[in-house]
């Protein structure tokens, strides 16, 4: 949200910098994220300061010339070349001194040299209205008045109001703030209370004035409110006479300054009170109101509405529209407190209007808002609640602007449909279990004084305690903990002291610890070039299709009821999709080598219960090695993939326990699952091509589905245990073996463990050979195994005897040949 600083001084007089209003703001939870300068004319017209015109003589050598010399404030005048045919002694005019940066209405910014034209020094410039850039003439150079004295600045002169602009980065419960005065309140409050700064006891809020409203006549709307529910309190007024124009001045910089495109008086009023004081408002063109009537209620579903934005809608039953007093369903005039419609709207024809301020229940507004794809400034702050007292002022401050600047008169009095006036409810406050809460001790008179100027009204005391009442705009304070936590925020949270001494008690921690394993796990990828990524875990719906055939996820996935967008309908089933759609970021910005992870949990609703569990994620694509003079540039194999899978069951302990089996996955080309026992661990391979060309992936993509929870599960099973150092050497054998194109290594390793008992310590790939000289449809795995013997020297004749075995069995099992 943003705050101009010229406008919040208008309701709060301080002598601060915006710097130490930022800083005063951010501590009272009214995080500041940035500050921005905002200039009336581009440039603020820095460098350009008033002359007067001393001389004025012709250019010896150019005829639409002439050289001057200008007195700028200075010891010495300026002597510049000027081709303007209105110059003339006496004049007081605007000077562009050596060094400034001019930004014209057309073209490019220009900086001004000092330089020679025609043989004749220039020292500057004498500026014409489109050449500084605030206004279209270019008829000759702009002059002012005579009691302008020289060397004043430019910005000065023409009263150019530059604002300094705040990015308050607001949270959601935080609706108090969704305005100027919201914000003044704030800063009021510190002033006066908060510790560390000067306090100024002074400092008060300079509301503006809304003097009653009095009728001349009595043309009146009438009003019905069909869904009191839905609208607590609804209030509106009628004006005549209204002349719709451009806005004045001062009014379009207010608006740009936060970034609001000024529209005409009336619409820029409107939007000037809700930034103002919170309050929105609508203004309708009172001769569209068939009926002369209004009424608050809800349409039958399928009724189709045009909005503002020329956008046809059908609206839900559940819509709250404000409606004229026609019977048939074209009654409907806007969205209640999210968008108006195309047919009441102002327009340059409009003379009367009837103005509304009211009150909506944030669920109705926020459903619809949702529902429509809608967000406004209105539906910003209906969503979240509005002060119900607040109507009114709101009301009066707008039409006492419309009076002012519009020419209207008001020609009835105000409605104000209030039945059932909403009550804060009063919460009783004990101060002693306050100062424990905020560590420190807080004087009763300092939690009173912090309480009153941020307008809650204090009730009955009883010995440690007391009764206040928060405002209705405060809709976030509803117990104990909220009014200590408006104390020490206002009190100032650099106020309370660090403690000398903190008291812990020991804790015994389960075994495994899972968060400090799943961060060694993060380091040992990291390690091995992956990069972790965090992902949504909202999600499209049309991914559940990809579960259909899938036998061990269930097909039916977690619906979210109040969707943020129909992009996020739903829970993710899977860390996969996420991943691709990193993978596809990636690539299309030019990084196409890429190892990335992710923990997090996927969701699935199984025989009506929902199911969240923990997984592990891994993506492999791209090629094996940066691109390098030196390195291969051969892209990344599904053994380079499962060695990092190894790694990962190998630190965990589990990899001698792990079984492999191939298996059919709808969108893996060739898949293996990594099982302990009868628990499946692990789904690996790699990835369809059909699905990468889905998610416009070009390249190749291994992926690991891993279910944490069920590795968690079997860690007790497989504790890493110590064992002394072997003193007794190791002994390596080599086989170079031809296989089909078909056969992975983990079937050989699977095969070759079989056999060695104790002795086979280790089973390694090194080399895969696939081309010339080989077989059509083969391949050559270069295995080594290495044998050891704990408790004696092993001979050749007991490894060569294990090396046959395992010779003549992978001839059996995966029709290996020896090379």
């Amino acid at each position: 949200m943003k705050i101009s600083c010229n406008w919040l001084r208008d309701y709060i007089k301080t002598d601060l910098t915006t710097a130490e209003i930022a800083e005063i703001l951010t501590q009272t939870g009214l995080e500041v994220e940035g500050v921005h300068r905002i200039e009336q004319i581009s440039g603020g017209l820095v460098g350009v300061v008033v002359g007067e015109v001393l001389t004025a003589e012709q250019h010896s050598n150019a005829d639409r010339l002439k050289v001057t010399t200008v007195n700028i404030g200075g010891s010495t005048p300026l002597q510049i070349v000027c081709g303007a045919p209105n110059v003339q002694v006496g004049q007081k005019v605007l000077v562009a001194t050596i060094g400034t940066t001019l930004y014209p209405l057309e073209g490019e910014p220009l900086k001004i040299k000092k330089g020679k034209i025609r043989g004749e020094e220039s020292e500057g410039m004498i500026c014409a209205e489109d050449e500084m850039g605030i206004g279209s003439s270019h008829d000759g150079i702009l002059i002012l008045n005579d009691n302008t004295i020289p060397g004043t600045a430019a910005s000065e002169a023409l009263s150019l109001e530059g604002d300094e602009v705040m990015e308050i980065g607001l949270t959601p419960n935080r609706t108090d703030g969704m305005s100027h005065i919201g914000v003044a309140r704030d800063l009021r409050a510190a002033l006066r209370n908060m510790e560390g700064i000067k306090n100024d006891f002074n400092a008060e809020i300079c509301w503006p004035e809304t003097p009653m409203i009095s009728s001349d006549s009595s043309e009146p709307i009438r009003v019905s409110v069909l869904n009191p529910e839905a609208c607590p309190r609804y209030a509106g007024v009628c004006l005549s006479g209204v002349k719709i124009a451009p806005s004045p001045d001062w009014l379009q910089s207010r608006l740009r300054a936060i970034g609001l495109h000024p529209i005409n008086n009336v619409v820029d009023i409107t939007n000037y009170v809700l930034h103002e004081t919170g309050q929105p408002l609508h203004a309708f063109d009172r001769d569209k109101i068939d009926g002369d009537e209004v009424v608050v209620k809800t349409l039958k579903a399928g009724t189709k509405f045009s909005t503002l934005d020329e956008v046809e809608r059908v609206l839900d039953g559940n819509d709250l529209m404000i409606c004229n007093g026609a019977s048939d369903d074209d009654c409907g005039m806007c969205i209640a407190g999210v968008f108006g419609g195309i047919k009441s709207g102002v327009s340059e024809k409009t003379t009367r209007l009837f103005l509304e301020s009211a009150c909506f229940d944030p669920i109705y507004i926020r459903k619809t808002a949702k529902r429509h794809g809608l967000s406004t400034d209105a539906s910003f702050r209906f969503e979240r609640g509005v002060d119900p007292n607040g109507t009114i002022y709101a009301l009066k401050r707008a039409v006492n602007l419309i009076c002012d600047i519009a020419g209207g008169r008001v020609v009835s009095d105000i409605t104000d449909i209030y039945p059932e006036p909403i009550e804060a409810a009063a919460i009783t406050v004990n101060l002693a279990r306050m100062n424990a809460l905020i560590g420190a001790e807080i004087p009763s008179s300092k939690v009173k004084s912090i309480l009153t100027d941020l307008d809650f009204k204090l009730g009955a005391e009883k010995q440690d305690s007391m009764v206040v009442t928060p405002p209705l705009y405060r809709v976030d304070v509803t117990r104990e903990a909220d009014v200590v936590e408006e104390v020490l925020r206002i009190y100032g949270y650099n106020a309370v002291a660090l403690p000398e001494k903190l008291n812990i008690s020991l804790q015994v921690s389960l075994k495994p610890d899972l968060e400090k394993l799943q961060n060694q796990i993060s380091d040992l990828l990291v390690a091995r070039g992956y990069t972790e990524i965090m992902s949504n875990s909202l999600t499209f719906e049309a991914y559940s299709s990809f579960y259909e055939t899938d036998t061990i996820h269930p097909a039916k996935a977690v619906k979210i009821l109040n969707p943020l967008s129909s992009d996020l309908g739903e829970m993710r089933q899977s860390l996969m999709f996420n991943g691709l759609e990193a993978i596809a970021r990636n690539i299309n910005h030019k990084k196409s080598d890429l190892r990335l992870f992710e923990f997090g949990r996927v969701y699935h609703h199984v025989d009506e219960k929902y199911l969240e569990s923990p997984r592990l994620a891994l993506f492999i694509s791209g090629k094996k090695y940066p691109e390098n003079f030196n390195n291969p540039s051969d892209a990344v194999a599904i053994e380079e993939a499962r060695d990092s899978l190894d790694s990962i069951l190998n630190r965990l302990g589990l990899l001698k326990a792990i079984k492999s089996s191939s298996d059919s996955k709808p969108w893996f080309t060739q898949c293996e699952v990594l099982s302990i026992g009868r628990t499946p661990i692990v789904e690996f391979g790699r990835l369809s091509q059909n699905l990468l060309t889905k998610m416009d992936i070009k390249q190749p993509v291994f992926y690991a589905d891993i279910d944490w929870k069920a590795i968690c599960g079997v860690l007790g099973m497989n504790r890493v245990k110590f064992h002394p150092l072997i003193k007794y050497p190791s002994v390596r054998r080599d086989l170079s073996l031809l296989v089909d194109q078909s056969v992975t290594f983990d079937k050989i390793r699977t095969s070759i463990n079989k056999y060695g008992k104790q002795l086979l310590q280790d089973v390694n790939l090194f080399d895969v050979y696939e081309g010339k000289n080989l077989p059509s449809g083969t391949k050559s795995y270069a295995v080594s195994m290495v044998f050891q013997d704990s408790t004696t020297t092993l001979s050749d004749q007991t490894v060569d005897t294990i090396v046959d075995k395992i010779i003549a069995d992978l001839k059996i099992e995966v029709g290996a040949e020896l090379r």
